[in-house]
């Protein structure tokens, strides 16, 4: 392959559509880090842990897992940590001792909609600074690619 051809093949990462999207999901994953960290000093797997139980109520080690993409060593951490801080219990299924029920203690149900506001205020202000046509637009978009890789 000569220069040209090189040239013409080489893809600009910052153009590549995967790349992009995680980028935008990182700045503002870190971003809004700063306020659970401020407040709590939680890591993003125990606010995404603790988000996902305070979401769903009962729920299982593996069905986190399976709802946040969160890999089950990262979530078990979690779930260590927000057992220590007494913010959540586990039951074990009555059925299939192997499996444990997670749900938020009153402390962990506290901290959860505390941090449920700062996140809806977050969001708001993206939201906000985009303006009502291009959230439309992102929301729709966003949709779009997610029905498009992952159909179900």
């Amino acid at each position: 392959m000569d220069q040209n051809n090189i040239s013409e093949a080489v893809l600009p990462l910052e153009k590549f559509i995967a790349y992009r999207l995680n980028q935008a999901a990182e700045k503002v994953s870190q971003r809004f880090a700063l306020e659970y960290k401020k407040r709590y000093g939680m890591t993003r797997p125990e606010w995404r842990t603790l988000a996902t139980i305070g979401q769903f109520g009962n729920i299982t080690a593996k069905e986190i897992c399976q709802h946040s993409s969160m890999h089950k060593t990262k979530v078990s951490r979690a779930i260590f940590t927000l057992e220590q801080r007494r913010w959540l219990k586990r039951t074990v299924d009555q059925n299939d001792r192997r499996v444990e029920h997670l749900e938020l203690t009153t402390q962990g149900q506290k901290a959860y909609m505390e941090l449920s506001d700062v996140a809806r205020t977050f969001q708001d202000q993206i939201y906000g600074a985009l303006g009502a046509a291009n959230t439309s637009a992102l929301e729709t978009s966003l949709e779009a690619i997610e029905t498009l890789i992952d159909p179900q």
